[in-house]
């Protein structure tokens, strides 16, 4: 049986894969030196939009600057139009209603490109992150939780956005006071200083709450991924739970990792409670100290009322941004902890990497060379070791062996999901470490025992591989892998939604949806990792049935547990403890290697269980 449409790609020119991102790229990235601070390493994003930002920023100090004049014009309105009569009140008046309407143009504009800039930097961040986690080696993910990367990738890069716009926003709020203390200065020098002499203890009271807060910041923001974990995994996991009854003790664990945050909460608050109030009330103190002091200067005649009266505005204006200065330290205490956990995911690089130089794998011949490979995962004991093997063009070989032999990591190894140790693995003699990793991967397709559906149409799935592909290619590839049946039983064809992961469907389902995605790309190159371990004997054998023609024009390795499948190869190689121990047909083998009958019977046993293990897949099928 054939597919029509399915074979015509193979003879064509190379097309990688992989799809061009279709959204604006980050004009800048992250500062890769770990060595610097963090707001040197994250500076090149706002730099890239350094002009909005700035014009924000500029607009911002400008608007307050006017708000500034406001007490000095009060004082001289009060000595030159109420009390001394040489200037119109109505003057005044209008000089305060045109500095009003600036401040709201000035504040109006420097929010609208405040916003945007915190929002697009936000958009490159997580898109930053999103393309270094896609650039990650399967390595990185064997060791790091799910939830702590969500984590990192919503809620920390949060905090940092806020702080990194906002931040100097407050800051020059706050160092407006500068501005407003040389106007006081020029009013009275004495009673400046009194106004300004509770200042060196609010520095104070801000440097204690930053060393404080920080440590507190980070616990939070740790243990909120923690949760975040638990409920990825529960989410995910949610058969498996009430599988075993076990709803109660996961509610427990997250019970009390909830408990965990709350206390973080509370400590944090509790530190908040302390330090916030002194941040707030000593500008209440100097407002106090100017009443004070500038009511036995006004008595004495050495100031006028005006004087007063602008002092009580300046201090006045000067309580808001002191009391953003404590927000301005807790928001930086937590965005230099969000900062840390959000360089740590950035700083890992993958192990498998192109070289330099690489070349497109264009439209290869299928001859596959495994040579010497030896390998294990990180530090752990040596799963392949020393394997040579060979694939002519258009062969299919089929790994057989026990659970744990290394079948499904040698397949791994062949496309560079892992780095061999030693060794080489060749493609028409180029090997595959010189080649780019999008033509490898188009080049060598793979269905695997577990398939993994996207909560999409049938048709979206199966397009993954060819976005671009036409409904009837789509069907042709489904047909092929025996899906076309079942498909055109849902409720909707081919534009039925499956739910997450595809559990809407069987195992065996999946499987044949896998099976017409990888055949749609049609590659030169096939893998199939048991990919009919969740399919009846009945099924399968239709599915062998298309797959037959199939596999006549293409290089294939197919790691076996069934006789049936088997029986699709020309050649099987027996791999016991990480070697090849013996290659041939399947009746030579039978015929002249003892150990392999042993092997196909314990193979046949475990099988066996699996079957049993299985949901029917009779749904539609």
């Amino acid at each position: 049986m054939r597919a029509t449409g399915l074979t015509d790609r193979a003879t064509s020119s190379f097309e990688p894969v992989g799809v061009t991102a279709r959204y604006r790229r980050p004009p800048a990235g992250v500062d890769p030196d770990p060595t610097k601070s963090r707001t040197r390493r994250i500076w090149p994003l706002l730099a890239a939009r350094r002009w909005p930002f700035i014009t924000a920023i500029g607009l911002s100090f400008l608007s307050l600057v006017l708000q500034v004049q406001v007490p000095n014009l009060l004082n001289q309105a009060i000595d030159r139009s109420v009390q001394g009569h040489q200037v119109p009140l109505e003057h005044y008046v209008v000089i305060v209603a045109v500095i009003g309407g600036l401040v709201g143009i000035c504040g109006f504009v420097s929010r609208w490109l405040l916003f945007r800039v915190a929002y697009d930097f936000e958009f490159d961040l997580r898109n930053l992150i999103y393309e270094h986690l896609s650039a990650m080696s399967f390595s990185f993910y064997d060791r790091v939780q799910s939830g702590q990367l969500i984590s990192r990738a919503n809620s920390d890069i949060r905090s940092v956005q806020m702080y990194a716009t906002f931040a100097p926003l407050i800051l020059v709020q706050c160092g407006i006071g500068v501005v407003a203390f040389c106007f006081m200065l020029s009013i009275s020098v004495p009673l400046a200083l009194v106004a300004m002499s509770v200042m060196p203890f609010l520095f104070w009271a801000g440097i204690r709450m930053r060393h404080v807060m920080f440590p507190i910041s980070w616990i939070i923001q740790a243990r909120l991924a923690e949760v975040a974990t638990l409920v990825d995994e529960n989410v995910n996991g949610v058969r498996v739970v009430r599988s075993f009854a076990q709803e109660g003790r996961e509610v427990g664990q997250l019970a009390d990792a909830s408990a965990a945050v709350a206390w973080a909460y509370e400590k944090d608050a509790d530190l908040r409670a302390r330090f916030t109030p002194i941040m707030q009330n000593l500008p209440q103190v100097g407002l106090a100290l100017v009443l004070l002091f500038g009511g036995w200067m006004v008595i004495h005649g050495t100031v006028g009322i005006g004087a007063i009266l602008a002092f009580n505005a300046y201090l006045l204006m000067l309580q808001a941004p002191f009391m953003m200065l404590g927000m301005l330290i807790m928001m930086g205490q937590r965005a230099g902890a969000s900062a840390e956990r959000i360089f740590e995911v950035l700083d890992e690089r993958p192990d498998v990497v192109e070289r330099p130089g690489a070349i497109d794998l264009e439209v290869p011949a299928g001859r596959v060379e495994f040579t010497d490979v030896s390998f294990s995962y990180g530090s752990g004991p040596t799963i392949i070791e020393d394997v040579s093997l060979t694939l002519a063009p258009g062969e299919t070989v089929a790994l057989v062996g026990r659970t744990g032999s290394g079948k499904s990591t040698l397949a791994r190894l062949l496309l560079r999901f892992y780095d061999v140790d030693s060794g080489s693995i060749a493609i028409d003699g180029t090997d595959v470490a010189d080649v780019t990793l999008p033509s490898l991967r188009a080049q060598v397709g793979v269905v695997t025992d577990e398939p993994f559906l996207f909560s999409a149409s049938v048709a979206d799935n199966i397009a993954y591989g060819r976005p671009d592909a036409t409904r009837d290619e789509v069907v042709a590839a489904a047909t092929a892998a025996n899906a076309h049946g079942f498909i055109t039983g849902l409720a909707d064809g081919y534009d039925t939604v499956v739910g997450e992961r595809g559990y809407t469907l069987s195992g065996g389902q999946r499987q044949r949806i896998a099976i017409a995605r990888a055949l749609l790309v049609n590659p030169p190159i096939l893998l199939l990792d048991d990919a009919t371990s969740a399919i009846d004997v009945h099924v399968e054998q239709l599915i062998h049935d298309a797959l037959e023609g199939l596999l006549a024009e293409r290089t294939t390795l197919v790691v076996a547990h069934r006789l049936s499948t088997i029986a699709l190869a020309d050649r099987v190689a027996l791999l016991e403890d990480g070697r090849i121990t013996a290659t041939g047909t399947h009746a030579e083998l039978l015929a002249t290697v003892p150990v392999y009958a042993d092997v196909l019977a314990h193979v046949a046993d475990d099988v066996a269980d699996h079957v049993a293990d299985e949901p029917t897949d009779g749904r539609g099928a």
